[in-house]
């Protein structure tokens, strides 16, 4: 044997590696020692994540391909690796509290996490149909168990067993377009099926369409958002923050992988499904929320929209499109962090609030906290200079130049309706009379609220560094 070679081989796989031993040994540590462990666990966690970001970076520039082009690390992959652990991390220490709650103090859940997210890093660099389902699957079965770990909740057990269900019945749905594409191409890699579906044949239309809507239910798309309100609301805050932010980045990384580099041939075929997808996602997402009480149900329909505008860009097909995506994305996970730390601060004598009227007054209670949730409802809603605007217009952009020009329209014009919904909880936030002073606010939301509303009020004085990483990341599909 070839320890070079073997070595040479093992190397774009190294993070994963690293990710999955460290999440191994911190197992064992929970249980040898028991649920006392749980925040030494947490903490541990974070800086195993840390570690992966680090080593990944250090990877060798350019492409590398293992296990015969099975899993593929480029610009792309490495972009949105990054962006997951940054989504996962955040989260952990968002959860700080949570998990210091003895009826909440569970060890595993940190490892769950980090299981997870690798599941995301094998899904983003999957380079086929087998990879790719690993990958899902990975990340799934983990996420299954997270949704229902509040035990002693019937609304927590609720969302993990329709989590559960609906995710059976999507991956079935996946597996089945899978076998409809390998059945008439003879091959399962991205590339190969490229190279054998450059005209679009009824039987590889019918399997792009079954593959696609596997797909669509990891991101909350239209209509196969049945699980998003019901899971947010029922799921503890902080797990329900997990579910909106790292999760959505590794499957609409998967969605943009498989659409461009696997079918590059037949692309008004799936241009067709994306187009129907995205225009009923915003709208729901407009629409729905409007009449909803609850903020963790309201921010499950914003992410339903906010999907609906990211796959704008990816309908485009173009490389613009794609740079499009990755910045949406990564926008999104700041704005969506931003507001599940404010979410996590509601809190009044210990017992967290979730109704939107819990809010009222908030701008003479606690001024700056009123300040940073008005700016990020401000840059979800796409009101410039806020990076959400940034957002919507890149990916605007691109399906403009796409000739597109009907989505864009719809587009603009759900977003605006969007806009009610948000602007509606300021007015509460400004206008209405207190509810009452919310509990001191913990050093970790503050943290994570504070690198998010900077990021999101700032963005605009100097966006050219993400640009430019998710131009060189959208290249390197094409």
């Amino acid at each position: 044997m070839n320890f070079q070679s073997a070595g040479y081989q093992l190397l774009p796989v190294l993070p994963e590696l690293v990710l999955a031993t460290g999440a191994m040994v911190l197992l064992m540590l929970g249980a040898y020692r028991g649920q006392d462990t749980t925040r030494a666990v947490t903490w541990l966690s974070i800086l195993l994540l840390i570690v992966t970001g680090a080593l990944e970076l250090m990877l060798p520039a350019g492409k590398l391909t293992t296990f015969g082009g099975s899993f593929i690390v480029d610009d792309f992959a490495r972009f949105l690796k990054i962006l997951a652990l940054i989504g996962s991390a955040a989260t952990l220490i968002l959860s700080a509290e949570f998990l210091s709650n003895p009826s909440s103090r569970i060890f595993e859940y940190a490892i769950l996490v980090v299981l997870s997210t690798l599941g995301m890093m094998v899904l983003i660099s999957a380079g086929d149909l087998i990879m790719l389902y690993l990958g899902l699957e990975l990340m799934s079965l983990a996420l299954y168990v997270v949704a229902a770990s509040n035990r002693d909740n019937a609304k927590s057990t609720e969302a993990g067993l329709k989590y559960f269900v609906l995710g059976a019945l999507s991956s079935g749905m996946l597996l089945y377009g899978a076998s409809l594409i390998y059945g008439f191409t003879g091959t399962v890699g991205f590339a190969g099926i490229a190279a054998a579906a450059k005209t679009g044949s009824t039987g590889i239309v019918f399997g792009v369409v079954f593959l696609l809507a596997g797909l669509c239910f990891k991101v909350s798309a239209v209509p196969f958002h049945m699980w998003t309100p019901d899971v947010y609301e029922g799921a503890p805050t902080p797990i329900t923050a997990f579910f909106a932010s790292a999760p959505k980045v590794a499957a609409l990384a998967v969605f943009t992988r498989v659409t461009l580099t696997a079918f590059p041939g037949i692309v008004p075929q799936w241009q067709q499904i994306l187009v129907f997808v995205s225009i009923a996602s915003m709208a729901l997402g407009a629409f729905a929320a409007i009449g909803q009480t609850n903020i963790k149900r309201l921010m499950a329909y914003s992410s339903i929209g906010h999907m609906g505008f990211a796959l704008v860009g990816l309908a485009a097909g173009t490389v613009e499109g794609a740079q499009g995506v990755l910045i949406y994305i990564a926008i999104y996970v700041a704005m969506t962090l931003g507001s599940f730390a404010i979410i996590l601060a509601m809190k009044r004598n210990g017992q967290a609030v979730e109704e939107i009227k819990d809010l009222s007054g908030l701008s003479r209670t606690n001024p700056l906290l009123a300040f940073f949730f008005a700016m990020l409802l401000f840059s979800l809603a796409g009101v410039p200079p806020l990076a959400g605007f940034f957002a919507k217009w890149y990916v605007f952009v691109a399906a403009i130049k796409a000739d597109l020009f009907t989505l864009a329209v719809i587009g603009v014009l759900t977003s605006v309706v969007g806009a009610f919904y948000y602007l509606s909880i300021i007015k509460v936030m400004y206008f209405d009379e207190p509810a009452g002073k919310f509990d001191p606010v913990r050093i970790e939301l503050r943290t994570v609220l504070a690198v998010a509303g900077i990021f999101n009020i700032l963005y605009f004085a100097y966006p050219g560094p993400l640009v430019s990483v998710a131009t060189a990341a959208a290249k390197s599909l094409f």
